[in-house]
């Protein structure tokens, strides 16, 4: 599930819907004295906000087009509590998949016997102290927190800080239709360490409780009560692409003036994450935890946890309210392959060339002002050549210039994320065009022999690169 910037195409596949968006930069010149002050207090004791320069200098003038803005962000991912800390990991090509100690896995629950077992891959890309929660500054009790699912509690505080991020706290905001669209991976916290206590009794409003606390389709109601929001609410999963799916969701019903403003946000987390995984030959999974993304030793990927969020708004609403505008969403798309591959969770090239041509339709992008695409990736020999031919037909209808085009994957730092694999990418993306710098794609030194690199439009980068100058 990828993410593009600067006119770039993300793109999600797999069995669920895949999207695909083009981003640019912001360059429209804007007065940031009418932003509003962000509220000061936050959630968390070891979480800071995001304090940046909001000013933007002046560039070409954006056309007249339906357009979304990237008003605000906020994230933790596997060796980043935040957003500052995610990019200094980007930038330095630093990989966040870590050991897992044997004392790490004896106290998971890890099975002594398993310690020797060579087909079990002991490496874990986590975000850390997932057990934690603020739940005085949200109005929970201790015990009313422990049954909540840490996916939604951790993408509580994941929202609150986007919103902060974007000046949208504080004040009155029943008036104003804020729409949530969240999604998030299945429980794993529920059925382990929660639905154990109720298990072979009679229903109980306990019961009820704990179950809601860990529905899927909670996930969005809850932001918008706690936070105080009253556009729509949209709890949605579509396999790895939900958090793209959930963004183009998003942008469609910002054009559609269904709200005004909207927070699309994704997580997913894995409480027994240092258990590992075991390895299968020729599976999905990485033999060695590493994710080869494009690369002749590509051998599968590996699982991670994170969770992100943005706030959007139409951009012309977001240049007149004077919002700092992180990023411009131009177009999206989404589709469905069909029956048009070898297999349910197989990618279908016709399909993804289709919704990257939608897309960039939608965008009025042409692809030889692409500058970067942040792709699938997944590393699986069938899946990145099958990628990369999508990606090619789709700019041949375009440019036939070669070698221009950054391909990269965030797979290769900080793993498969799952429901929140695409708002990683997203967020890496808009972070590049902030910095105008393309950040490395990791363990990649021969490419894929299936991928034909010197023929396509695409180029792995290797190192941190500064952006292109004009025309991308």
């Amino acid at each position: 599930m990828p993410d593009g910037a600067d006119g770039g195409v993300p793109h999600a596949t797999g069995p669920g819907a895949g999207p695909t968006h083009s981003l640019r930069h912001p360059a429209q010149p804007y007065d940031d004295r009418t932003k509003p002050v962000p509220h000061t207090t936050q959630p968390g004791e070891d979480e800071a906000p995001a304090v940046h320069d909001t000013s933007a200098p002046p560039d070409e003038e954006f056309p007249e087009f339906p357009a979304v803005a990237v008003i605000g962000m906020a994230g933790r991912f596997p060796g980043a509590d935040d957003l500052d800390a995610f990019w200094e990991n980007l930038a330095a090509g630093r990989e966040s998949v870590r050991p897992v100690t044997d004392e790490e896995f004896l106290a998971a629950g890890g099975d002594p016997r398993d310690l020797d077992d060579p087909s079990l891959i002991r490496l874990a890309s986590v975000v850390e102290g997932i057990d934690r929660f603020d739940s005085g500054f949200f109005g929970y009790s201790p015990a009313e927190a422990a049954v909540v699912d840490p996916q939604q509690r951790l993408l509580l505080e994941t929202a609150y800080h986007a919103l902060e991020d974007a000046g949208c706290l504080g004040g009155d905001r029943t008036g104003e239709a804020f729409g949530v669209y969240a999604g998030a991976g299945d429980s794993r916290y529920y059925p382990a360490h929660v639905y154990p206590r109720f298990a072979g009794q009679p229903g109980s409003v306990a019961l009820v409780h704990a179950a809601t606390a860990n529905s899927l389709g909670t996930l969005a109601t809850r932001l918008s009560y706690e936070l105080g929001l009253t556009g729509p609410s949209v709890s949605l999963q579509t396999a790895c692409s939900t958090a793209l799916v959930a963004v183009h969701t998003a942008c469609q019903d910002l054009l559609d003036h269904r709200c005004d403003t909207a927070l699309a946000a994704a997580v997913s987390l894995n409480p027994s994450a240092v258990l590992g995984y075991r390895h299968v030959p020729d599976g999905p999974f990485s033999p060695d935890g590493h994710c080869r993304a494009f690369a002749a030793d590509a051998a599968g990927t590996s699982s991670g946890d994170g969770v992100g969020a943005v706030v959007l708004k139409r951009l012309e609403d977001a240049l007149a309210d004077g919002d700092r505008v992180r990023a411009v969403i131009r177009g999206s798309a989404v589709n469905n392959d069909g029956r048009r591959k070898v297999g349910f969770s197989a990618p279908s090239a016709a399909g993804q060339t289709e919704v990257i041509l939608a897309a960039q339709a939608q965008a009025e992008v042409d692809a030889g002002t692409i500058g970067l695409i942040e792709a699938h990736g997944t590393a699986t020999k069938l899946g990145d050549p099958i990628e990369v031919s999508a990606l090619t037909e789709a700019f041949r209808h375009s440019t036939r210039r070669t070698g221009f085009c950054a391909l990269g994957s965030v797979k290769t730092n900080i793993g498969h994320l799952g429901a929140a694999a695409g708002i990683a990418g997203l967020i890496k993306a808009v972070l590049a065009l902030e910095h105008r710098q393309i950040p490395p794609s990791l363990h990649f030194d021969r490419p894929n022999p299936l991928i034909d690199f010197d023929a396509s439009p695409f180029r792995v980068p290797t190192a941190l690169e500064e952006w292109p100058a004009p025309g991308h």
